[in-house]
């Protein structure tokens, strides 16, 4: 009985190793033919191209092209206060924050924007502003053209977290250019934070953030925190200086 039972555990193990062999060989079989590693399907949507001069892709949804507020708001959900004159929304100081109407999650976003041509202040008292996805997560705007600060605070960092890979600004009252690809973080049924957001920025078209992880609220004093959400909208901070923004486009990923 006993060697009949180690019979049959050498048989067994002996079809499991040729079971497995045969396997791994019909794996590694190089293909003949182009078309073995050839894919068709599905295919792409076409997508009419911006251009450089700012324009969106035919797919964005454009959410300021220098005619109106349309898509904006305070806070409390008032009409905008900041200033429109040529094609640019310019920060009202002490009228406060504005953000967007929609509320968004993972995106492509391309915003504009430009610091005060009168340079005014050092470090972070010198055109402060700042972009927030999802409400929560500033990516810094400063003018950093020959003005040091702590470098997580500077311009294109992800806000007292990330500083940039390089300084990429340009001189005060220049416009400039962000490119953002931003990943929005995932919580579970328990609003516990399973996957971090992340980031990827380009900076005047320098890579400044590479699948930077943001690890959580951009807090000015403490700890960076997580608290579960949804959607929500896009951020401009009112920080007292005359920052401007205008060609304002996202794509929803």
């Amino acid at each position: 009985m006993k060697l009949h039972f180690i019979a049959t555990i050498f048989v067994a193990s002996i079809l499991f190793i040729a079971c497995n062999t045969t396997k791994k060989a019909t794996a590694e079989v190089e293909p003949t033919k182009p078309e073995a590693t050839e894919f068709w399907t599905p295919v792409p949507n076409v997508v009419k191209p911006g251009n450089s001069n700012g324009q969106a892709p035919a797919d964005a949804i454009v959410l300021f092209d220098g005619n109106n507020f349309g898509e904006w708001e305070h806070l409390d959900g008032s009409a905008v206060k900041w200033t429109l004159n040529d094609g640019a929304v310019t920060v009202q100081p002490k009228a406060g924050d504005i953000r967007t109407k929609r509320s968004f999650g993972s995106c492509q976003l391309h915003i504009e924007w430009r610091t005060p041509s009168v340079v005014k202040g050092t470090s972070q008292g010198r055109g402060n502003s700042g972009i927030f996805f999802q409400e929560r997560y500033e990516l810094q705007v400063l003018d950093n053209y020959d003005n040091p600060t702590y470098t997580n605070g500077q311009a294109s960092s992800i806000y007292k977290q990330t500083r940039p890979l390089v300084n990429a600004c340009k001189g005060p009252g220049e416009w400039q250019t962000y490119d953002a690809i931003y990943t929005a973080p995932v919580f579970d049924a328990q609003g516990k934070k399973i996957k971090s957001g992340m980031i990827t920025v380009l900076h005047n078209g320098v890579l400044t953030q590479l699948n930077t992880e943001i690890q959580g609220t951009t807090e000015y004093i403490g700890w960076p925190k997580n608290v579960a959400h949804g959607e929500a909208p896009f951020k401009l901070q009112d920080h007292g200086d005359l920052v401007s923004y205008r060609n304002i486009w996202v794509r929803r990923l």
